[in-house]
């Protein structure tokens, strides 16, 4: 996509990727808001540039990293809006000396996140990479094979905010038993029941499948770590459609070859895109997507409608949505 305008309104918006919901830069656009774009995944450098170039008053976060360097290239930056929800790959110590609000999409994109959970939860619990694999190579392991119930399966959530509630409804309808690990989540875990509560490693320890749902904290940084593969089943398979850097990927390159544990569908990785060269690559028992769990037509389009309202909501003066701040105590990871 190119740009949409040639600087002729009067507030400017970079956007880190080469595309953006039309409907969206139409609602910027109506609020005085020309758009401008960068490649996804850009150097900071690149990025940086372009922004003192155009001198913007917002940037919408959609991939790659936003750096001290990028948020201090311009002098006008007023707001920084994400185009979802997680932020580690915005420095919130940089936009918050500035005192650049930053403000995530909240609830954008729950649903299609949860969905894309299930869909990886079950593939590994199908064991249907390595069936494929085999049929295709000439073999056929029907007279050997022992496949696994979805009914009865106990899946483990870690985290429990939109996401995680949708996963957990979904799970419970396929006759799923669903443990639930959130300190910040009491309430919404008693609503659902709180005999599904559990500290963090008696439900690693229960679960077959383990499903990660929280933010990326200095807290939760190798949440899922040799400690806690060891504690989990030789069955167990693990799941992360939340942020790479919660597993450490070494421990669970690790686990997957000594079978302590048996699969992991991950949707994120420590470091984006990962390395060609990546130990996680050469684990049959380990299947991967880059990174798209929250992207469907429906959720980019809410996504980018509600980064733009955010940009237009400050820009305007008025005062960041309290609910969908990003407060560098609770995230700076």
């Amino acid at each position: 996509m190119t740009d949409t305008s040639a600087r002729t309104r009067g507030r400017r918006v970079l956007v880190t990727h080469d595309r953006l919901a039309e409907s969206a830069i139409e609602l910027l656009n109506a609020h005085d808001v020309d758009v401008f774009f960068s490649p996804a995944y850009a150097p900071s450098e690149q990025v940086a540039a372009r922004a003192a170039d155009l001198q913007v008053d917002a940037l919408i976060v959609r991939q790659g990293r936003v750096d001290a360097t990028i948020i201090a290239a311009s002098p006008r930056l007023k707001v920084i809006a994400k185009h979802g929800v997680g932020v580690d790959n915005i420095d919130l110590q940089a936009a918050a000396s500035r005192s650049v609000p930053v403000i995530r999409a909240m609830g954008s994109n729950s649903r299609a996140v949860a969905e894309h959970t299930i869909a990886l939860a079950l593939t590994l619990l199908k064991d249907i990479p390595r069936l494929d694999t085999a049929v295709k190579a000439g073999t056929w392991p029907k007279p050997s094979f022992i496949g696994r119930d979805i009914a009865g399966t106990v899946i483990g959530l870690v985290g429990f905010g939109s996401i995680g509630q949708h996963v957990a409804r979904m799970a419970r309808g396929l006759g799923m038993t669903v443990l639930l690990h959130d300190p910040h989540a009491r309430e919404a875990i008693a609503q659902f029941g709180a005999d599904r509560e559990r500290d963090l490693d008696s439900l690693v320890a229960e679960a077959d499948i383990v499903s990660l749902h929280c933010p990326l904290t200095n807290a939760t940084r190798d949440l899922l770590d040799a400690r806690r593969f060891g504690l989990m089943k030789p069955t167990s398979l693990v799941v992360n459609t939340a942020r790479g850097a919660l597993i450490n990927e070494p421990a669970l390159c690790a686990a997957l070859l000594e079978g302590r544990i048996a699969g992991a569908g991950l949707d994120s990785f420590a470091v984006e895109p990962p390395a060609p060269d990546s130990p996680l690559w050469t684990l049959p028992n380990l299947i991967a997507t880059p990174h798209i769990a929250g992207v469907t037509a429906g959720s980019a389009k809410t996504m980018a409608e509600i980064a733009a309202r955010h940009v237009i909501a400050v820009l305007d003066g008025e005062e960041p949505d309290a609910a969908s701040l990003a407060r560098l105590a609770e995230l700076a990871a």
